[in-house]
């Protein structure tokens, strides 16, 4: 009797046994289970850990001790450099001060708190373009200046000379004697920009010193003429990177740390919108200034504004208009200069350009280009539209005198 009960233990036992054993094995089968639902783990094969290592590679990155900005920076930054200049104005003391019945009322107090001599203080950026110590900068920045001295990043100062100035394209290069041991800033090329590129800004904005901004390049081939700057020649590279008054003159980097342009805070009203001059407009430049001292531009002597017809119809429309425009496309000559090539040559206000040595006119800023690539001294055929009629009209092209 006793063995029949055992044998029904035993069976028992073994099925409590065979229950647990199922439990566990299930339990281990979800825990393996469940990390899949979430995220997939990557087929790697034994001894091959590039995918894995491919996929954590993003958030190294991210969470790294440094970035691109980072490593751009350290690349230029030590040839960046600070600008100072000093201007000393003279002031015409007026007649009226030095008079004796003016001294009786007011004492002599009162003309001696005027000085005739007041000191102007300015701060601007540049770069280092050799070693031999050229400098990269804006005009404005160095421009009419007395003295200019040179700051680099660890602390030596230099005294700067003005080897050239160029106001047409804002641009001037300054010389400092400081051996051949320089920082030289690397030069990309702004024929690659893109819209949508990064944009690191760097210089001394209001005086404070080694200041990077970060932006994207908002658009390309801004005019100055859109700008609102009709006396430059430039199309500017534009950039919500921030650029305020002491960026001027200053490297515009891309991501690998290349200069791509020349800062440039010349919109005081603009919010988030900065321009710089691009590098490979500035690299031509400034080699006629090291060479020459100056650069030479032609011009025709007209200004004008870009004609279409709806703008044409919308002027016509207007009963107080003092002239009917063509209703075309082309270029619309609101005045011309006095004794220049165009005056010479015939060209009158209310003229439209169609054609340039054959080529058609659509744009202002397509003539300006035109012209400035042209020699000077070369002779223009210029087609223009005068009323009902066309004329065909020939401009030698002469040198644009300084702005100033």
């Amino acid at each position: 009797m006793r063995f029949p009960k055992s044998s029904r233990s035993i069976r028992q036992l073994s099925t409590h046994v065979l229950a647990i054993a199922l439990g566990v094995l299930l339990t281990v089968s979800t825990l393996q289970v469940l990390p899949s639902q979430a995220e997939p783990a990557p087929l790697v094969t034994t001894g091959d850990t590039s995918q894995l290592m491919a996929q954590r590679q993003p958030a190294t990155a991210v969470i790294g001790s440094s970035s691109f900005v980072t490593a751009a920076v350290n690349r230029v930054g030590s040839a960046v450099v600070r600008i100072d200049t000093e201007r000393t104005i003279t002031r015409r003391v007026d007649p009226f001060l030095e008079d004796p019945f003016f001294r009786r009322f007011f004492g002599d107090g009162f003309s001696q708190q005027m000085p005739p001599e007041q000191q102007l203080r300015g701060v601007g950026s540049g770069f280092i373009l050799d070693k031999s110590g050229l400098v990269l900068t804006n005009a404005h920045v160095v421009d009419k200046a007395d003295k200019v001295t040179v700051r680099l990043k660890d602390g030596r100062t230099f005294e700067g000379k003005v080897q050239g100035i160029d106001e047409v394209t804002d641009l001037a290069v300054v010389k400092i004697n400081a051996g051949n041991d320089l920082p030289v800033a690397p030069l990309g090329s702004s024929s690659n920009v893109q819209v949508g590129d990064w944009a690191i800004a760097v210089g001394n904005p209001l005086g404070f010193d080694n200041t990077v901004t970060l932006g994207i390049v908002s658009t390309l081939k801004r005019s100055s003429a859109q700008v609102g700057i009709n006396d430059k020649r430039l199309d500017f590279i534009q950039t919500d990177a921030a650029i305020n008054p002491g960026n001027s003159g200053g490297p515009l980097l891309n991501g690998q740390g290349e200069v791509i342009g020349i800062n440039t805070a010349i919109r005081p009203d603009a919010m988030g919108i900065g321009f710089a001059i691009p590098i490979d407009k500035a690299k031509a430049i400034a080699a006629q200034l090291q060479r020459d001292g100056k650069v030479a531009h032609p011009y025709l002597g007209v200004q004008m504004l870009t004609l279409t017809p709806e703008l044409a119809k919308q002027n016509n429309n207007d009963p107080n208009s003092p002239i009917q425009i063509p209703e075309i496309n082309g270029v619309f000559v609101m005045r011309v200069v006095p004794n220049s090539p165009a005056a010479s040559a015939g060209i009158r206000r209310g003229d439209v350009i169609l054609q340039i040595d054959g080529k058609p006119i659509t744009s202002a800023e397509q003539l300006q280009n035109l012209v400035e690539d042209s020699r000077l001294g070369q002779v223009l055929q210029v087609k223009v539209q005068r009323g009902n009629q066309t004329q065909q009209l020939s401009v030698r092209t002469a040198e644009l005198q300084n702005a100033s």
